[in-house]
């Protein structure tokens, strides 16, 4: 597919690549490019920084966390510094693209799902033009969007849920999923709840528990949709998990699920708990650690 500006007959779809921003190190900067727009909603964008190689990088995509509810793909967890997770990443070679998606506000689930899924496709299709290699593909995400990470990973089968905006015919498929500290069930997840001091600058839409405004509305098999260990076949692509055993948000215990579910079936899947660390590793006296044994794993599976 070409990066050249299409006229396209009807409502605007997705747009080419932007012109890239050259950094000094050789990184091209792409960003804010539009990767799906659909009637009603913001159009949906994404950052995506490619390495001055010789051969075209393979591609990690992060997903932001923010109880479906908040967040920014500009924005890392305030106990990782600015960037430090797209540097890292750079650093050993590998594309990172940061997305956009619909906050549970904007659309209920899987909006968000299927507009992970059509980033995904856009960055396949506009592959060549970006100079990454989309034969491999990594995601990775935090929190909530360590959620949505484990679902692009294993609902690759689910035509279903794959959505029909943005880029049509790519596959949304990939090759291996790193999931911090995301919520795997449903059915055994406690009741979201801020703590009291939290709470109090909490504007009332937050103070409802963000599982409750993801699936709104939503019964039965639906509801069953939302949580990854559902999704879970022999098929999965390999999972790294890393946990901080003292999440007082989502409990260890979810990786623990998870990654029983996907062990049993027969995945490749390794479960690192963070020690005595909090939501968003807070309290980990050596998250660049836990950043690099992330990064590592994913050049491993994509190199």
């Amino acid at each position: 597919m070409s990066a050249e500006r299409t006229e396209w007959a009807g409502p605007v779809r997705f747009l080419p690549p932007p012109e890239p921003i050259r950094r000094d190190d050789g990184v091209r900067h792409y960003v804010g490019a539009t990767y799906a727009a659909t009637g009603g909603y913001r159009p949906l964008q994404l950052d995506l920084w490619v390495p001055d190689s010789a051969t075209p990088p393979p591609l990690v995509v992060w997903i932001h966390g923010g109880g479906w509810m908040m967040g920014d793909r500009r924005i890392l967890p305030e106990t990782l510094r600015p960037n430090q997770i797209f540097d890292a990443l750079l650093a050993a070679g590998l594309a990172v693209a940061s997305i956009d998606y619909r906050h549970a506000l904007e659309a209920v689930f899987p909006a968000q799902l299927q507009d992970a899924k059509a980033a995904i496709r856009w960055l396949r299709a506009f592959g060549d033009d970006l100079g990454i290699s989309t034969d491999r593909v990594g995601v990775m995400g935090e929190s909530a969007g360590g959620h949505l990470a484990a679902l692009v990973g294993l609902t690759a089968h689910r035509s279903d849920l794959e959505g029909t905006h943005g880029v049509v015919g790519p596959s949304s498929a990939v090759d291996v999923v790193v999931d911090w500290y995301g919520p795997s069930d449903f059915t055994t997840m406690p009741r979201m709840q801020p703590p009291p001091h939290i709470a109090a600058k909490l504007e009332p839409a937050m103070l409802v528990p963000p599982e409750d405004q993801l699936t709104r509305g939503l019964e039965g098999v639906a509801l069953a949709d939302v949580s990854p260990i559902t999704h879970v076949t022999p098929e999965a692509p390999p999972f790294l998990l890393v946990h901080g055993t003292a999440d007082w948000l989502v409990p260890y215990a979810q990786s623990e699920q998870l990654h029983a579910a996907l062990s049993e079936a027969g995945v490749d899947c390794e479960l690192v708990p963070v020690e005595d660390a909090q939501h968003i590793f807070d309290g980990c006296d050596d998250i660049d650690a836990v950043v690099q044994l992330s990064v590592d794993h994913l050049v491993k599976a994509l190199t």
